[in-house]
């Protein structure tokens, strides 16, 4: 019987996941599960040493209904976050009180996923809910192979995890893209420029193709397909031309490539092997000015996609994801993932959403001669199209 649970978040932080973390609290315990929060993901169960009152105090929060209750209102994680992937720690990485566990050599990650299993273990947990994306979910599943009981949720702002439709954050982030692009139509217009904006995006560029095509912007670039700069920019300038308002609007995923190019990424790679994208729009928006004469303005929305409160569908979701994953602990659906398929909550195994990769499906969905969002049928489709 499950008694006593564990609730983290990895990752990114996205709108949505306290709403999440909220419901989750209210119901285990409406069910009598003791359920305490872990502090900075993956991370904290990693720096924890029990025994420890002071890193008890600063990496475990014991949960109840008054301590969330207002939480479900505000964005971003109040249990906090990190990109910590325990098999895959560098010794110069290990917390100090760990260093003497294992072999010094700092070419080579270490595995560190016993720790991960013991601090669960001497903290009396029956099982663990994870709430992230790819790589929270890849941890999850070698929690899950070693035999502990974990259930996870999907979230990340680019709605790239396989195997739902949805992932907490994903509506929230269109709808801030939205309303900055049109919010900065009136400056293009003013002062008669090419608008460029980038968006997060790392593999799957939904993000610009939903955003792009709901703010009506002229032009439109995803990560899946790459793109002719000079194409683009006579397109834009030929938009601008035709407008009366004299200005283009074009949005690009952090994540696009130049035909013949690679990813710009920049800094050293994280714990799961990502450098840091974004700087393609600024390269991009370079070549227009100079391939065209034209003025620009370059906007990189980055976090301010992510910033400030869920949106209601984000709410929903969160709430319901929540639920959801005290209902799987309770019928001993370990393993599993809670998801969104086909407009119906559902699961499926934490295993299978690292056998997929969910793209935007070009041929459907996107112009790739005109670079823009083609959204010819809607019967059948799902709410966000795939």
């Amino acid at each position: 019987m499950t008694k006593r649970i564990g609730i983290l978040t990895g990752g990114g932080d996205v709108p949505g996941l306290n709403p999440c973390i909220r419901t989750a609290v209210e119901r285990a315990i409406d069910e009598n599960i003791e359920i305490v929060g872990i502090r900075r993901g993956w991370g904290g169960l990693l720096n924890l040493q029990m025994g420890n009152p002071e890193s008890e105090a600063e990496y475990v929060l014991p949960l109840s209904k008054g301590l969330v209750r207002k939480i479900g209102r505000t964005g971003g994680t109040f249990l906090h976050t990190s990109r910590v992937n325990p098999a895959s720690v560098r010794f110069s990485g290990l917390p100090v009180h760990l260093v003497s566990r294992f072999e010094a050599d700092d070419s080579e990650k270490i595995d560190t996923t016993s720790v991960i299993l013991e601090n669960c273990e001497k903290l009396g947990l029956d099982a663990l809910i994870t709430i992230g994306g790819d790589d929270t979910l890849s941890f999850s599943e070698r929690l899950s192979r070693e035999g502990f009981k974990v259930v996870a949720i999907p979230k990340t702002m680019d709605n790239d995890v396989f195997g739902t439709d949805y992932c907490i954050g994903f509506s929230t982030a269109l709808s801030r893209s939205v309303e900055m692009i049109n919010n900065m139509r009136t400056s293009a217009g003013s002062h008669e420029r090419i608008l460029v904006v980038e968006l997060f995006g790392r593999n799957s560029g939904e993000t610009s193709l939903i955003a792009g095509w709901l703010a009506d912007a002229d032009r439109v670039i995803i990560s899946e397909s790459p793109f002719d700069p000079a194409t683009l920019a006579e397109y834009l300038a030929k938009d601008k031309q035709d407008n009366p308002s004299s200005y283009a609007v074009v949005t690009i995923s952090e994540g696009a490539m130049l035909k013949g190019g690679d990813v710009i990424e920049h800094g050293a790679p994280d714990a799961y092997g990502h450098r840091k994208l974004g700087g393609i729009g600024r390269h991009t928006a370079d070549f227009i000015r100079a391939h065209t004469g034209e003025h620009i303005i370059y906007q990189q929305l980055a976090y301010l996609m992510r910033g400030g409160a869920p949106d209601t569908t984000d709410q929903m979701v969160g709430r319901n994801f929540g639920a959801l994953a005290i209902q799987l602990l309770l019928a001993k659906e370990y393993g599993n993932m809670v998801c969104l398929k086909d407009g119906r909550y559902s699961k499926i195994p934490i295993k299978d959403t690292i056998t997929g990769i969910k793209r935007v499906e070009v041929d459907k969905f996107y112009d790739v001669e005109q670079y823009r969002t083609r959204v010819l049928e809607a019967l059948g489709l799902p709410m966000f199209l795939y």
